[in-house]
């Protein structure tokens, strides 16, 4: 199954609360990344058990591409390293709402869903949530409850959600001279909202990306975030199909790609529910992009 689908014209790829290339060799930022602090705050954009520590990025690809990251690799046989553990597994979710979805949204259509991240935070679950720039403007209170939460972190997945290489699913397209802005006005905006656990992690919409557009982010410093394992949850009625496709795909080291908007996926949260335990079952911890990027 696929991880798009398309919803009047714009594909969804993959959230709230209270009111692909392998991956390079780890290497530490170089400079200053979008994950930084807050206008008039000094300290960093990370979570108070990380703050000594940055979250970690990739290693430019060749001709300083940026970097692509889809799993952790499995450790080497026989012995993994000291205190590792491979049965590991981020989930994260996409917080979708294009630039031109106001409308819809004022008519009452639902681009959050703050029951799956209220089971998330009861469950202990920790997640990676890619957010739009267009989703913190709508639903800033929610943005800001997740990217305050130690549990959450907060990534980048554009400010409108159009797509930066074409075809992508009907999306419209970013230009190469703004696809640059795109990553820093959805940095900027997820961060108005008073959001502090902010990663320097994009997801590119519809997962699409090429050289062009690995280029022209370069600058932001980021690192692009893909996934092995696809939920199948976008526009899907069934949640027990949705949570067999997630438990048949996982291994260890594994990203999950879920949706986090009620109207485009409404089962997610219920497939969550069955997940979670199945996994916990079969020794599998939960953890964010940046702790599974870690290593």
């Amino acid at each position: 199954m696929t991880a798009l689908a398309i919803l009047g014209g714009v594909a969804l790829t993959g959230c709230g609360g209270p009111e692909t290339p392998r991956a390079e060799t780890l290497a530490p930022p170089g400079s200053p990344s979008p994950a930084g602090p807050s206008p008039g705050s000094p300290s960093p954009a990370v979570s108070a058990p990380d703050r000594a520590e940055k979250p970690p990025t990739l290693a430019p690809g060749p001709a300083g591409l940026t970097p692509v990251f889809e799993r952790r690799a499995p450790a080497p046989s026989p012995s993994p390293s000291p205190g590792r553990n491979d049965k590991v597994v981020a989930l994260t979710f996409d917080a979708d709402m294009t630039a031109d979805q106001g409308p819809r949204a004022e008519a009452g259509e639902h681009f959050d869903n703050p029951g799956l991240i209220s089971l998330l935070r009861r469950s202990k679950v920790p997640a990676t949530v890619f957010m739009t720039g267009r989703w913190a403007e709508e639903y800033p209170s929610q943005a800001r409850s997740i990217g305050t939460d130690p549990l959450f972190e907060i990534a980048n997945h554009s400010y409108s959600h159009y797509a930066f290489s074409t075809p992508c699913y009907g999306l419209p397209t970013v230009e190469e001279g703004e696809m640059r802005g795109e990553v820093e006005r959805a940095f900027d905006a997820i961060r108005a909202t008073g959001a502090r656990q902010v990663v320097p992690y994009f997801r590119f919409p519809g997962g699409c990306y090429d050289d062009a557009s690995r280029k022209a982010l370069a600058p932001t410093g980021v690192t692009a975030v893909q996934w092995d394992v696809v939920s199948g949850d976008a526009f899907a009625t069934d949640a027990d199909a949705v949570a067999q496709q997630v438990l048949d795909g996982v291994k260890p080291g594994s990203l999950v790609v879920m949706h986090c908007t009620r109207s485009a996926a409404p089962v997610t949260e219920e497939a969550v529910r069955q997940v979670v335990p199945a996994l916990r079952e079969h020794g599998y911890r939960f953890v964010k992009v940046s702790e599974l990027m870690r290593g």
